[in-house]
């Protein structure tokens, strides 16, 4: 079904148009709300050979997919319209001519008519909204659109006139007209518009108010604070008022030698050896890795693949526990934080292997070496992602341990300032926070919007610091580290008690979770002992994820470790949505935190085109799951996107 929203003028109008018009640049919009069945329109080409037979002199083209998106179209005119260009040719609907008319200085020129088709219309995030009205008169208004930048939209007569630049109606609205007669004085075109005739708008075409009102709506949501973004149901209320609970001593540990980013840990046990609590029992292999620890004292059974949550098999350091915690001779107190160097930080969070906790299991010690200067350090309580309420208990529950944790990390890279972010659907955290931090002159605690995926490195960098990480960058880039609140528990433990990463915060909840709750659980603990000490599952249909709903991975198996970076065990509905053909609504692009066109990567995954995927920058994209979240076809993007990845590293 084809929704597209715009076509042609017809070409007498068309040779009406280009008998003024010469050096042309022609931007074209990849049709919205299609099938998508190819990338270019022919539209383009037909104006182009038009214009050709016409005399006039084509610049250039360039063809976009989803033109009325700002932030994108901006990026791709960058440097693209050549010199000498005097008109810009835009072949699109009324949002995309607007668009492209706010960010050019030469004169743009609509060469398609805006239709109202039956069905939904591209609102995409400009600044601009387009009534669909069937009339376009951004050929005569120099790109802005007298129907709704005018509150009274007087296209059939004058107004009482402007003070100092603002509307008579709306004095927080500046005048339509001053800004036209302004662009086309810019534009040299002031002459020409006044000697144009009266425009009569024939208002029985389309009610433009609700489309207007609904677009303005969407978008001061979307913008907020960073592009896109969704906003889920939370469900935190499920699990958020349970606080941690010391989980009951496993009888067996299986820890993998692989639960971080980068090469497995080595074993440096065997079978049939004695360990105690905090031992290290295997040691990082290469720079990417990490040390690991036994989390009970007891004997080794075995050193063998066992199932892994989300990498099948991988080899494990399996403990049968005595029962009694005995810690080993390596857990004692380091020196006085004042009195550590930052090396001497870096090295404890080394030895202690200490990843991130927020889910990506990243080692630490290498965030704490950027080898740039670093201005501030962002700590993330913000856990945006729907059910978990883990993080929120630690801040509740361990503040002090936090704000240590953040002064270790400003100390090991030299920062002057921390900032605790936290989501405002948190507000007793926010407020115990403020309370422990009022009297320190260089950490702060900032509250940001709810919306997913707000914690996310650089959406939170964009965010609080208004910065902006660049492709295939670090935040180090920008002058920021940025660490989980857990990770900063974990960071204060090894400093103040010696104790290395071998416990950390679960939830286990979800509609199907009997008996949900918040619990301090060692590493290795089995995902099915958690979920029967909450009463098990209830109901039938039910997927359990490890991770929350967005980024989490489904257990096909429950008989799977804790890890370090196991955040929460959710047990959900089945999602039984069919997966359907792409209509090439936009909406993914327009939720993409990222700035990216999530529906390519799915068409180039198909065609099996590597080049393409690199060229769209896919390995900016971080998985978060918004574009999957809200397509309308229920497309898996998120798994085409990784399948995308490996495509990639199957060429190099």
């Amino acid at each position: 079904m084809n929704y597209t929203k715009y076509a042609l003028k017809d070409n007498e109008e068309l040779k009406s148009l280009l008998a003024s018009s010469d050096d042309l640049f022609v931007v074209a919009c990849n049709k919205c709300f299609k099938e998508f069945e190819t990338v270019n329109e022919p539209d383009c080409d037909t104006f182009v050979q038009l214009a050709s037979e016409q005399g006039r002199k084509i610049t250039g083209t360039v063809k976009v997919d989803f033109l009325c998106n700002k932030l994108l179209t901006e990026k791709k005119l960058k440097d693209v319209i050549p010199e000498g260009t005097k008109n810009v040719a835009v072949i699109s609907c009324g949002l995309g001519i607007q668009t492209v008319a706010e960010l050019e200085e030469v004169p743009v020129l609509a060469a398609a008519n805006t239709l109202n088709y039956t069905g939904n219309h591209g609102m995409a995030l400009t600044e601009k909204t387009c009534g669909a009205c069937a009339q376009c008169y951004l050929n005569i208004t120099g790109g802005i659109c007298p129907v709704v930048d005018c509150s009274k939209g007087l296209l059939n007569g004058q107004c009482g006139g402007a003070k100092d630049g603002k509307c008579e109606v709306d004095p927080k609205k500046d005048c339509a007209w001053e800004k036209i007669y302004q662009r086309l004085e810019k534009q040299g075109r002031q002459k020409e518009f006044l000697e144009e005739p009266v425009q009569l708008r024939d208002y029985s075409k389309v009610d433009v108010k609700a489309i207007s009102e609904y677009v303005k709506k969407i978008r001061d949501i979307r913008l907020s604070g960073y592009n896109g973004g969704v906003h889920p149901e939370e469900n935190k209320e499920l699990a958020e008022s349970f606080p941690l609970k010391k989980f009951p001593e496993p009888e067996t540990v299986v820890i993998p030698l692989s639960m971080h980013v980068g090469k497995p840990a080595v074993p440096i046990v065997k079978e049939g050896d004695t360990v105690k609590l905090g031992q290290k029992i295997a040691e990082a292999d290469g720079f990417v890795s990490s040390n690991i620890h036994s989390s009970v004292s007891g004997t080794v059974v075995a050193v063998e693949p066992r199932k892994h949550p989300n990498r099948g098999e991988v080899m494990s350091i399996v403990i049968r526990s005595d029962g009694k915690n005995t810690p080993d001779e390596s857990v004692r107190p380091n020196k006085p934080l004042e009195e550590l160097s930052p090396e001497e930080i870096v090295e404890i969070v080394k030895e202690k292997g200490i990843t991130g906790m927020g889910g990506a299991g990243f080692p630490t010690f290498i965030k704490l070496k950027p080898g740039k200067p670093i201005d501030t350090v962002l700590l993330n309580g913000c856990e945006c992602e729907p059910y978990l309420t883990a993080d929120h208990r630690v801040l509740l529950e361990y503040a002090d341990d936090v704000i240590y944790g953040l002064k270790a990390i400003m100390k090991a890279v030299d920062a002057p300032k921390g900032i605790i972010v936290i989501e405002d659907n948190k507000p007793d955290a926010i407020a115990l926070l403020q309370s422990r931090t009022e009297n320190l002159d260089n950490i702060e605690v900032q509250t940001v919007r709810t919306k997913y995926p707000q914690g996310a490195e650089k959406t939170l960098i964009k965010n609080v610091l208004k910065r902006l990480v660049p492709s295939g960058g670090l935040p180090a880039d920008v002058g920021t580290v940025v660490d989980n609140v857990s990770t900063a528990v974990a960071i204060s433990d090894a400093i103040q008690k010696g104790m290395p990463l071998v416990e950390r915060a679960v939830s286990v909840t979800g509609e199907h979770i009997a008996n949900p709750g918040n619990f301090m659980v060692k590493i290795g603990t089995s995902v099915k002992t958690l979920i029967d000490y909450c009463g098990g599952i209830a109901g039938e249909d039910v997927t359990v994820k490890m991770g929350g709903p967005m980024m989490g991975f489904p257990l096909t198996d429950e008989d799977v470790p804790v890890i370090k970076g196991t955040n929460g065990i959710i047990a959900i509905d089945i999602d039984h949505t069919k997966e359907e053909e792409c209509i090439k609504c936009g909406r993914c692009v327009d939720v993409c935190p990222m700035e990216l066109a999530p529906l390519n990567f799915a068409k180039y995954v198909k065609e099996g085109n590597a080049q393409a995927l690199l060229d769209n920058h896919i390995r900016d994209c971080f998985e978060c799951g918004c574009c999957q979240y809200i397509c309308s076809s229920k497309i898996p993007l998120v798994e085409r996107i990784r399948t995308g990845k490996k495509m990639i590293m199957e060429v190099k």
